[in-house]
């Protein structure tokens, strides 16, 4: 279980709700099987909700690779990466490594 506190009252709960520094989030992690988790998160911030919001999202193990997404300098670097590697299988196609 991991508790959260001391928000700076920057942060929003859900979307453009919910301000307040005096939030509370708590994450439940439960291991399930071998490969799967359920994640279970709780928000009270009573300055904008009347109750505490709680949602669960199981987790399962992926075969394969897993990489993370994030924005990176607003996604342009990505996108140039495919354009190089499109322009790379164009090349080969045509035959002119």
């Amino acid at each position: 279980m991991v508790e959260s506190r001391n928000f700076n009252g920057l942060t929003q709960s859900f979307g453009a709700g919910g301000k307040s520094d005096d939030k509370f989030l708590i994450e439940r992690f439960t291991r399930l099987s071998d490969d799967s988790i359920s994640y279970e998160f709780t928000v009270d911030d009573p300055q904008a909700y009347t109750d505490k919001i709680t949602g669960i999202i199981p987790l399962t193990k992926v075969d394969g690779l897993l990489y993370e997404y994030a924005c990176h300098e607003g996604n342009y670097g990505l996108l140039n990466i495919l354009r190089g590697a499109r322009a790379e299988d164009a090349r080969e196609k045509a035959g002119t490594n």
